[in-house]
Parts: structure tokens; C-alpha cells; sequence
């Protein structure tokens, strides 16, 4: 008995070492200056986010030619192939999204669909040809869908309250073409091809 109750008093010590720990963290984290340019409104946090996503497309409907020749399925090959001209459409409507605004469209590199993309391409180089393969670049696809569903549905809030009625629209019309195209992937991968891949 008199050895379990120092083993607490440590557990709890040591708890609340982690948690003051963490609080310091948080604490020095809200700290950090702004960068040069920070967005101050949510106008701002608007248009830089939808530079971050006019640059995720074109990247986007760079890598996904890569993605269809790499897939052997025919359904998925006729997915990836029809989400290309949708992203070049998706792009459109970006440009059309900017011009509302009474700006030029401009991208700027969107870490988060590189670090995607790259993991795609590692996906399609550690696996052999095949319904593995195909599983593993619907995996891929389906994290580009869902961060892309994620991005549009966020920007499409923003514009609502900045009464942004013609880019929301533009936005919405793209959010409904990404959950379509990830509910496709869903049921390309559920008509046999993961347990084909077992």
C-alpha cells in the first residue's frame, strides 16, 4: 500500500508538470509577431485563402494525369479523367472568383496539397502496378477531395458573410463537384477493387 501512494503523488506531479508545460507552450505560441502582410480581416484571410486553393488546382490538374496513367481500373482511370476537366473548370471559376473581387488572380503555394501530392507520388512508387496500387491512389485522392471539400466549404462561408454573392456561388457549385467526385471514388473502391487488393 505505502509504495502505490508515492507512484501517484509522482503520476500527478508529473501531470501537472505536462500540463504547465503545455500551457507555457500556448503561451509563448500567441506570442509570435504577425508576418509582413498578415491578414488583418477576413476579407484579407478570404482572398489569401483562395490563393492558396487557385494553386492547389493547378497543381492539382497537373499531378492527377500522372495518377490515371499510374491506375489500372478502368472505372478509376474514367474518374481521374473526368475530375481533370472539372479541376480545369474549378480553375475558371477561381479566376471568375478573383475577378468579382476586383482582383487579379494570383497563387500562392498551398503547403498542405503538396504534402498530399507527394504523398500520391511515394503511394504510386512503393507499389507494385495493380488493384493495390489502385486502392492506394484512391486513398491518395480521397485525402485531395477531402481536404479540397474542406477548403471550399470554408471559403464559401467566408463569402457569405462578406456578401460575396457571386463568388459563393462560384464556390458552391465547385464544394458539390468535389463530394461528388469523392462519393465516386467511394463507390469505385467499394465495388470490389479494396478486397480484390487484399
Amino acid at each position: 500500500m505505502e509504495s502505490k501512494t508515492p507512484a501517484k503523488k509522482t503520476t500527478a506531479k508529473s501531470g501537472g508538470a505536462k500540463k504547465t508545460a503545455a500551457k507555457a507552450a500556448v503561451k509563448s505560441a500567441s506570442k509570435k509577431p504577425a508576418k509582413k502582410g498578415a491578414a488583418k480581416e477576413l476579407k484579407d484571410l478570404f482572398e489569401d485563402s483562395l490563393k492558396d486553393i487557385y494553386w492547389a488546382e493547378k497543381a492539382l490538374v497537373k499531378a492527377l494525369p500522372a495518377m490515371m496513367k499510374n491506375a489500372t481500373d478502368k472505372k478509376l482511370k474514367n474518374a481521374i479523367e473526368n475530375h481533370i476537366g472539372e479541376t480545369e473548370t474549378q480553375i475558371e471559376r477561381l479566376e471568375a472568383c478573383f475577378k468579382s473581387l476586383g482582383k487579379k488572380a494570383q497563387a500562392k503555394k498551398c503547403d498542405a496539397m503538396q504534402g498530399l501530392l507527394d504523398e500520391g507520388k511515394s503511394i504510386m512508387e512503393e507499389t507494385e502496378a495493380g488493384t493495390v496500387r489502385d486502392a492506394g491512389i484512391i486513398a491518395a485522392a480521397q485525402k485531395v477531395e477531402h481536404y479540397e471539400i474542406a477548403t471550399y466549404g470554408t471559403l464559401a462561408a467566408f463569402a457569405k458573410i462578406l456578401k460575396e454573392e457571386e463568388c459563393l456561388k462560384y464556390l458552391l457549385k465547385t464544394l458539390n463537384e468535389e463530394k461528388k467526385c469523392d462519393q465516386l471514388l467511394t463507390k469505385v473502391a467499394d465495388t470490389n477493387l479494396n478486397s480484390k487488393a487484399k
